[in-house]
């Protein structure tokens, strides 16, 4: 996992944004950008969480939090969990999921 996001920093560093990378090369796999399929849709999730955080600050820190270590209490999308289950535990390092929550916050998918 961690030789993974190495290379994923490493490359993006050279050709490009490396948040959007990261982005794209995990959280893709289950979060479409507009569609619901196995999980929310990227759409979904950025919206819930600006809906209940005011400030990109909060929006990062409460969502990176989310991320690291998932759990039904901590979520905001109890609807999402009935219908897709808890997000898994993915083993991220929290300064990678802070720049992915960063991207996520100003992209409009």
């Amino acid at each position: 996992m961690k030789s993974f996001l190495t290379f994923t920093l490493l490359f993006g560093s050279l050709f490009g944004d490396e948040a959007e990378l990261l982005f794209n090369g995990n959280c893709v796999t289950c979060h479409h950008t507009t569609k619901s399929i196995s999980a929310p849709s990227m759409r979904d999730v950025r919206q819930r969480y600006k809906d209940a955080f005011s400030t990109k600050e909060d929006f990062v820190k409460y969502m990176a939090l989310f991320v690291t270590k998932p759990s039904t209490e901590g979520s905001i999308m109890q609807d999402k969990i009935q219908k897709y289950k808890l997000m898994p535990l993915l083993g991220y390092e929290k300064s990678v999921v802070d720049e992915i929550a960063s991207y996520i916050y100003d992209t409009k998918f």
